[in-house]
């Protein structure tokens, strides 16, 4: 204890020291200065006695708080040993009255397991089915049930084993019914609406016209990004007005697997844009050679029906159809020999031939081209296809299919134009040969009728 009285008090001198010095600079006199460390002394020794007091008197408090502390922790020592023996006592009787619980239940234990397995399952096939729109609640209720029956020391109501049955009895008689209500649906554009939606068994929910997908990760009706074609959807209406009776309607057997390849497949539209700048040069091609097959179609027609009217007329030719100016340049040349008149002849014919034949030569270079620049375009997708692979690897079959269907497009598009052009070509030919044949014959008769008439003569 002296000690350390003697190292506060040796403390207390330098932090004296230290405040001597520092005011040291402002004394006027020595003699101030030793009247302040004699007043510095005399005020340290008496706080050092204070503390020496304050410690003596409290030193008797602290031993009785440690007295009391010491016969806290036996009192609490008591008392846990005291419950250690009472809990020893409760967990034999526990397991007595647990064995007697067992025995009681016997056949129910067995009950109770099937109770949980069966609402299990049935929640989650409620989940997947199209009538979780309709009846929100119900999954709520089978999965606390399904937590009771997994608890031994609870047992199942009999209003809990009837609800049981009873939404299992409700879920097989909704999915034979067509259901109109209300519920919210997401449009196309992300917005979420309240309307009356239809629910068609378990296959599929319409509304407004538009067939809706059943997402049973968000529990949200959602509008077909693409809806099937309009002999489908145009028949949603009789449905939701009728009352009675049947009414056809295009159902989806797979449960929404078959709509949702609809939205994933592409449209026409979209298969053409696969094919990329080959694709609608292609198409470009094939207007082109239809808009020529119609042309020569049409001019040979009007061709065609003026030779046939020159041909009732033989000794009136006409300058507006080839036949006629055929049969002119033989009429101009009666006083000619039969070789004379049947160069003449041939020459008109040669004339004429042309214009029937015009635009055939393109037609064909049409059909020949077309496929072959189908044939381009796929051999330049199959050359990116296998550049992705080589990147992506093969992985994914999706991305190997993708791609080949893409480089397949132009190949589509080259044989669609190039078939239907094969047979314009043939058309447009086959006229036009028919009105050469047609000017050679009635040349080829009146060289006989100038030959036959020459010789009677001579």
């Amino acid at each position: 204890m002296i000690s350390i009285i003697k190292k506060i008090g040796l403390a207390s001198g330098l932090m004296l020291a230290f405040t001597l010095s520092a005011q040291a600079a402002t004394a006027i006199s020595l003699d101030e200065l030793l009247q302040q460390v004699k007043s510095g002394r005399v005020a340290d020794a008496a706080a050092s006695k204070a503390r020496l007091d304050e410690f003596r008197a409290n030193r008797a408090k602290q031993s009785q708080l440690l007295n009391d502390e010491k016969a806290e922790q036996k009192r609490q020592e008591q008392a846990s040993a005291r419950m250690e023996a009472q809990f020893e006592v409760n967990d034999a009787e526990i397991l007595v009255l647990e064995t007697a619980f067992q025995d009681r239940l016997g056949g129910l234990k067995e009950l109770f397991g099937v109770l949980q397995q069966a609402s299990g399952d049935a929640r989650g096939q409620f989940e997947e089915s199209l009538t979780q729109v309709q009846f929100p609640e119900r999954t709520d209720f089978l999965l606390e049930f399904a937590k009771k029956m997994g608890q031994s020391n609870r047992l199942a109501s009999l209003e809990e084993i009837e609800r049981l049955w009873f939404e299992l009895q409700q879920e097989m008689t909704e999915l034979g019914k067509v259901v109109t209500f209300k519920a919210n649906v997401v449009n196309s554009v992300g917005e979420e609406h309240e309307q009356e939606v239809t629910r068609i068994g378990a296959f599929n929910v319409v509304s407004e016209g538009k067939y809706l997908e059943f997402i049973p990760e968000t529990q949200r009706l959602v509008e077909l990004q693409r809806q099937p074609a309009s002999r489908y959807t145009g028949r949603i209406a009789d449905l939701v007005n009728a009352t009675s009776g049947l009414e056809p309607i295009g159902i989806d057997p797979t449960r929404g697997q078959l709509l949702s390849l609809l939205v994933q497949s592409p449209t026409l539209r979209e298969r053409i844009d696969q094919g990329g700048t080959v694709g609608y040069v292609i198409i470009v091609l094939g207007i082109i050679g239809v808009l020529i097959a119609i042309w020569r179609v049409l001019i040979l027609s009007a061709v065609g029906a003026k030779v046939n009217s020159q041909v009732k007329h033989i000794g009136e030719p006409k300058t507006n159809n080839p036949l006629g100016r055929v049969l002119k340049v033989a009429e101009d040349a009666k006083g000619a020999d039969i070789e004379t008149i049947e160069l003449k002849l041939g020459e008109a014919i040669l004339r004429e031939t042309p214009k029937l034949n015009s635009m055939l030569p393109l037609l064909k270079i049409i059909s020949v081209v077309a496929p072959l620049l189908g044939l381009l375009g796929t051999v330049t997708g199959m050359i990116v296809t296998f550049q992705a692979i080589t990147l992506y690897g093969a992985g994914d079959p999706k991305l190997m299919a993708g791609g080949i269907s893409t480089a397949l497009v132009t190949t589509v598009l080259g044989l669609v134009v190039a078939i239907p052009t094969v047979f314009l070509h043939t058309l447009v030919s086959s006229r036009a040969r028919r009105l050469t044949q047609i000017l050679q014959e009635e040349a080829a008769g009146m060289l006989a009728e100038l030959a036959e008439g020459q010789s009677k003569t001579a």
